[in-house]
Parts: structure tokens; sequence; C-alpha cells
């Protein structure tokens, strides 16, 4: 097993350290994406990474950026560390598999959530209101159920703490009604083919979410696309709605976490050798599940 990447260590300005990846200014319309081995739950990175994690990050969204480029554009230039600018390619041991070349985008201030099933932050909401984002529910729902059909349940990008669930009214007063709607649209058109996809692979995607900018005046997906970081992935021939299922995201770390009673301040702790493999093993049987073969490490 390799060590985890924590931190890269290259000579690019660093425009923003995420909670697990780097972004290094490449030019004035190029950005470096590095995906670390970094894990954070409960709002903290970890003082212990997972090998090879940025790699399966990185190789899973190359694989849905080709997947879903009928649907939309994204801000892909190339993944290959030998082809990128100089002095990058002195440093293609450390990035190649966990890294990407991307044209820059502006960004909009909106995660664009979609659920088909209930869960998480939307199964505490539909608890307490009988709503997901202002959108009214059936009643009787259990947790971990399907939705009629699945819906747009954006959130507001916070720079601290956990993104803030907000309705598309909020959407429609941040970027406009048009831009909203088509947004909210390509949204629900990517899930609906990401999901087909991952049924045929015997895993159910639950939710997940997605990040959008404007690049040459077109929107186009950008960022990590349906991770086990940013998506809820279980496997379908486990699946028993009424309770939390199991899963291929940090659900086995935030129950790890739980366990020792953690009282999620800093410094958040380091993680034993056997959660570390097991986590490891997770996120790379989710790359071969939805890919149909091994990620090469």
């Amino acid at each position: 097993m390799h060590q985890a990447l924590l931190q890269t260590d290259l000579p690019l300005p660093l425009t923003a350290r995420g909670k697990v990846r780097d972004i290094l200014a490449v030019s004035d319309r190029e950005l470096l994406f590095v995906a670390t081995d970094r894990i954070s739950a409960f709002d903290h990175v970890l003082g212990s990474g997972i090998p090879d994690k940025g790699k399966v990050l990185t190789q899973l969204s190359l694989f849905w950026f080709e997947h879903l480029k009928e649907i939309v554009s994204n801000h892909l230039i190339t993944a290959d560390a030998a082809a990128y600018p100089f002095p990058l390619p002195e440093y293609a041991t450390q990035l190649q598999g966990r890294s990407m070349l991307v044209k820059r985008a502006e960004m909009f201030p909106v995660e664009c959530v979609v659920r088909g099933y209930i869960s998480g932050s939307g199964w505490k909401d539909y608890q307490n209101t009988g709503m997901i984002c202002g959108i009214p529910l059936p009643k009787g729902l259990r947790e971990s159920d399907r939705l009629p059909e699945p819906i747009f349940t954006p959130a507001a990008k916070n720079n601290v703490g956990h993104d803030e669930n907000i309705s598309f009214e909020d959407v429609i007063r941040v970027v406009g009604r048009e831009t909203a709607t088509r947004l909210r649209d390509l949204t629900l058109a990517i899930y609906a083919k990401a999901s087909a996809h991952a049924e045929s692979k015997g895993l159910i995607l639950a939710d997940t979410k997605f990040e959008f900018g404007v690049i040459d005046g077109a929107i186009t997906l950008a960022d990590e696309v349906l991770t086990p970081d940013s998506s809820r992935y279980w496997p379908a021939d486990l699946y028993s709605p009424g309770g939390a299922q199991p899963s291929f995201d940090k659900q086995y770390v935030r129950d790890y976490l739980e366990s020792i009673h953690w009282n999620k301040q800093a410094p958040a702790p380091a993680l034993p050798e056997e959660v570390i493999v097991n986590t490891r093993a997770k996120y790379l049987e989710a790359y071969q599940r939805i890919t149909g073969h091994p990620l090469e490490v």
C-alpha cells in the first residue's frame, strides 16, 4: 500500500486548499486540481490520510466526465501529467493519476444537490418539517425510502461549516430564473443518466451534488463528479429502507469517530490502521463497481 499524499509541494501559486483538493494557478485560464489522500469528517480534516483515495476520486471524475459529455461540457483539459505545462512534468510521479489540468470557470455559489432517496440532512429536514428545501413530501416516509421522483435540493456554499440547504426560489434570487432553471434541469438529467448506470452495476445512487461554472459563456460541469465523497452509493442487494444503509462513502469513518466519542473539535484524531485499510478498500471497490475494472494504483 502506498503512503498517503497529504499535501502537494509544487512550484505554482496555491489558489485554494480544500479539505481534499489543492488547487493551483497554472495561468490566467488554467488551473491544476490535485486530489490528495486527505479525508474529512464532521468538517475536520483527520490526522490520517487514506492511501490512493485521491486517485480514486480523480479517476472516477474522469470516468463520469466522459460518460456525461453528451449532456453537459466539462472543464477538463487533460489528466496526462506528462502533457502539463512546464515545469509540472518534472512532478509527474506526484501528480499522475490524481490530478487534472482544467479550464478556469466562473463558479456559481450554489451546490446543485439531487436526491432520489431520503437520507442524511434531507432525512433530518423531513423529520422536522415534512419537506426538503421547501419541497413538500408524502407523509410516512422512512429513512432511505425512494422518493416518488428525484428532487433538486440546492445548498448555498459556505466557506466554513456545512453547506446550508436553500430553496429553488433562493437560487433564483442568486443567479436569476433562467440560469436557476438550467442548473436544476442539468442536475436532474445528469442524475437520471448516472443512476441508470449505477443501477446496471448493482448500485443505488441515493443522492449526489454537482458544481457548475461558466466557461466561454457556457454552463460547464466542474470539480469532482459522482465520487464517493460527493455521492451516496448503496449496494442494491443490501438495500433495506427504514434506517441507514451500508454505503461506499465516508460513513464507515464517521461511525468509527462516533464510537470513540470524539467531541468533533480540533485537533481531529488519527485513524487506526484497520480503519485506514478498510476505508481504502471501500473506495477501491466503489471505483471497480462503477467502472467495471480495478484501479491501477
